[in-house]
């Protein structure tokens, strides 16, 4: 665990900050702030998934919010085809909880962040959330803004296995 005493692992440019990554139980989350979404690093030939956010205009991990009386896992298998059209070859495997402070109002929340892999790219077709996608190294640029905090989590998930290399 990164503890919040520590500095940020990220801040991005409105002011939200990744405070902590806590490896866990997928069946414990922790009791101390909402846990309201679920984020996905899908990964591919050492690259992970980045969807381009319409409204947000950045490069992010596919996630959302977990729809009424569904779990982290089954918000973050919709969002991840609802968003990019991908699919893991295998059940999504739990990596652990990003907790954040989000501006404007310093709400404190933690996301769930699965990881998968993906062999073979399913077509994309631009939808109401996303208008591409992009298989990144976290290396090279992409046109456009990268999401910070979502690179940071893409890094820690290939730290912790979840590149499929």
């Amino acid at each position: 665990m990164v503890d919040s005493g520590n500095p940020p692992l990220a801040t991005d440019d409105r002011g939200n900050t990744l405070l902590s990554f806590t490896r866990g139980d997928e069946d414990a989350p922790p009791g101390d702030a909402p846990l309201p979404a679920a984020l996905v690093a899908l990964w591919r030939d050492g690259r992970v998934l980045m969807v381009f956010d319409r409204h947000r205009r950045s490069w992010e991990l596919p996630g959302g919010c977990t729809e009424q009386g569904e779990s982290p896992r089954q918000a973050a298998v919709r969002e991840l085809s609802e968003e990019s059209g991908q699919a893991p070859d295998e059940p999504l495997r739990f990596i652990g909880y990003a907790k954040f402070v989000l501006a404007p109002d310093q709400r404190v929340e933690y996301l769930a962040v699965f990881t998968g892999r993906c062999a073979v790219a399913r077509d994309f077709r631009a939808n109401e959330e996303t208008t591409a996608i992009a298989w990144w190294d976290l290396l090279e640029g992409l046109p456009g803004d990268v999401q910070p905090l979502d690179a940071r989590l893409a890094a820690l998930t290939r730290e912790l296995g979840g590149s499929g290399r």
